[in-house]
């Protein structure tokens, strides 16, 4: 179903199990990835985690930077006809947008995949909630100085 993109349902002729089995067998999958790796990697960055990003940013030349943003289109292969409409982005064909930081050493702290296509990339940024909390003002606190100008906040 991964590797292939595949419903549960087409998994009967492949390897012979049922739809609910294979939609099993994908959360067992699901749990122990996230029981593996979760503490490690599926988590936002710790103060002691974005203390180190800000350091070596600062090495770096880049002040107050906690990692790189970019948001993507992943062509969609299997979009249902009826939905191909709302993911055809400018490309023409169906993507969907996935959203990611990740810092220096490719450690990825924040995704958001899902949206479709045809979103430009602030509707992403308002939908992931990547911002809210720099908007209420309850981030991780990073103070740096930039043209004289001090904050608090990362960016």
């Amino acid at each position: 179903m991964l590797a292939y993109s595949l419903p549960a349902d087409a998994t009967d002729e492949y390897i012979k199990i049922g739809e609910s089995t294979a939609i099993k067998c994908m959360q067992q999958f699901y749990r122990a990835i996230a029981e593996v790796f979760a503490e490690q990697y599926l988590r936002s960055p710790t103060s002691d985690d974005v203390a180190i990003l800000l350091y070596i940013c600062e090495q770096r030349s880049f002040p107050g930077m906690l990692g790189s943003l970019d948001c993507m289109h992943w062509k969609w292969k299997n979009c249902p006809t009826a939905w191909e409409g709302q993911y055809a982005g400018c490309s023409g064909s169906p993507t969907i947008i996935l959203e990611a930081v990740a810092n220096y050493d490719l450690w990825i702290w924040h995704a958001y995949f899902g949206m479709p296509g045809t979103n430009n990339v602030i509707n992403v940024l308002k939908t992931a909630g990547l911002f809210s909390k720099l908007a209420q003002c309850i981030a991780h606190t990073a103070y740096y100085k930039i043209g004289g100008k001090e904050y608090d906040m990362g960016y």
